[in-house]
């Protein structure tokens, strides 16, 4: 397929928003005067920000071109996984917003500490830094890989102003510019997706009439084939169990999202932020969905404008690059930076927290606020260059499977994490010990029902979180706690 020019225009657009991003990073670079402001940005974060932040972070790149791709070759039984993850929320507020909050932790992983020991800790925050280091890599990776076929940009290049630029206003603006950076490209993810849709509908022979109905017709909302129980497909009960223990997941155990919930000054506007995310979270991707179906009656209508065997995967960067008007479709090119950068950021300087507490604070000599900003700020390039370095060797190599195999299997060890929080949370008798069994046990069970059956991967969320909590529940006996009964009440329900 002959790759599409970019235009002049469309640069301009792309390089104003890497602009305004940086310039964004440079303002609040004066602000970070500790590590109490690198990473929690002196709670001077407002709720509805924070808000548009966490659905800014959850939302990669990735996602943006792939759930108009899955909407424009298969259904939109996908969409269930956004309000499962609506309706965990209130979960998450009763039950684990008061713990973060009150404990007034940097790292999320501090209280498994609290609640267990420092094998714990180490288990979930290593876990969870090696994960996002390979996260960033694949990340900037697929997003270099989708847009190569469409635009006339060199992919080493594309992963330069993703990652190195994102490396930059990370590094200078901490949390606090990753958050209010984060809004700018929220904001462009939910304008593009609701621009991208009224511009297909217009050019499309009976509007959004035509565009809806058609996808009726075809089936392809919620098949009545995909309502039944399945242990190997994914079907909507299945997407339903394994979209609750990836969304509690998310909320309850990954610090860049919960590195939100202690970024405002009160548990009301940690609140109100998760009541921001969800309204954008009810709204906006059905929006991206609606985009698949619209793409679909298009290319229906006007068959010819697809080159033969076009790979569909691609369909949403095809169609702006070769049918939006110059500018509007930099700025479209511009929100899949957006969404690549938002993801990343948070994924940098959460790691860069969770090093700075739960290793570098943790051992040795007692540490001076100034000493962790200084390596909060290290660890952040060091990440982010080894996400770029990786990131540019796949595109350089061809290898992705052996990497995406690697990042596979990290990806295994959110379920334990799920279950550790759960563990300690809500089963009193736990003990340290106990944990440390559940852990092993899920680790095992997740990898042999990964190697050794097809049970959907759906199920693997369910099942280290479970394991966790039953095994931690039924060993704890066996031990003798290394915690007086009262701090183990004080740091469960």
């Amino acid at each position: 397929m002959e790759i599409q020019a970019f235009g002049t225009l469309n640069y301009v657009v792309l390089v104003a928003y890497l602009a305004v991003i940086m310039l964004v990073g440079v303002y609040f670079a004066k602000r970070q005067k500790s590590a109490d402001d690198y990473f929690k940005a002196g709670g001077r974060i407002p709720g509805w920000a924070a808000g548009i932040s966490v659905f800014a972070t959850t939302l990669s790149s990735i996602t943006f071109m792939s759930i108009p791709a899955k909407a424009y070759t298969d259904d939109w039984t996908f969409l269930i996984g956004q309000y499962i993850a609506i309706a965990i929320l209130p979960f998450v507020f009763i039950y684990y917003i008061p713990f973060f909050r009150k404990l007034n932790l940097t790292s999320a992983y501090e209280y498994l500490e609290k609640r267990f020991d420092v094998r714990m800790r180490l288990f979930a925050s290593i876990s969870f830094m090696l994960f996002h280091v390979g996260r960033i890599a694949i990340i900037t990776y697929l997003t270099a890989l989708a847009l190569m076929p469409f635009v006339d940009i060199d992919p080493l290049m594309i992963v330069f102003l993703i990652g190195v630029l994102c490396i930059v206003y990370t590094f200078m603006g901490g949390i606090e510019g990753v958050i209010w950076t984060d809004v700018i490209q929220g904001i462009m993810l939910s304008g593009a997706a609701v621009l991208i849709f009224v511009m297909i509908c217009f050019n499309v022979d009976g509007g959004i009439f035509e565009v809806f109905s058609l996808s009726a017709e075809e089936n392809k909302y919620f098949p009545a084939d995909k309502m039944s129980w399945s242990w190997t497909q994914s079907t909507i009960p299945v997407l339903a169990i394994g979209f609750f223990f990836s969304s509690l997941q998310q909320f309850t155990a990954s610090q860049d999202v919960v590195q939100r919930y202690i970024v405002t000054d009160s548990v009301e506007e940690t609140k109100k932020a998760l009541v921001t995310n969800a309204k954008l979270v009810a709204c906006i991707p059905v929006f991206f969905f609606a985009v698949g179906a619209a793409l679909y009656a298009y290319y229906t209508q006007n068959p010819q404008l697809l080159p033969e065997n076009f790979n569909t995967g691609g369909i949403l960067p095809f169609f702006v690059i070769s049918e939006m008007p110059a500018g509007v479709a930099g700025l479209i090119i511009a929100s899949i930076f957006a969404a690549s950068q938002s993801s990343i950021s948070s994924s940098l300087n959460s790691i860069s927290a969770c090093y700075a507490s739960d290793i570098y604070s943790r051992f040795g000599v007692e540490k001076t606020a100034e000493q962790n900003l200084k390596v909060g700020r290290i660890i952040t390039v060091i990440a982010g260059t080894l996400g770029v370095v990786a990131s540019t060797y796949l595109i350089m190599s061809n290898e992705s499977e052996l990497w995406d195999a690697f990042n596979s299997l990290l990806g295994l060890m959110g379920g334990p994490m799920t279950g550790l929080f759960m563990l300690g949370i809500f089963v009193r008798r736990a003990n340290a010990n106990s944990a440390m069994l559940g852990v092993v046990a899920a680790v095992a069970a997740t990898l042999w029902v990964r190697a050794s059956t097809d049970l959907n991967f759906f199920f693997y969320g369910a099942v280290g979180t479970l394991t966790v909590v039953i095994v931690g529940y039924l060993a704890a006996p066996l031990f003798k706690s290394n915690k007086e009964e009262k701090e183990i009440e004080a740091l469960s329900m």
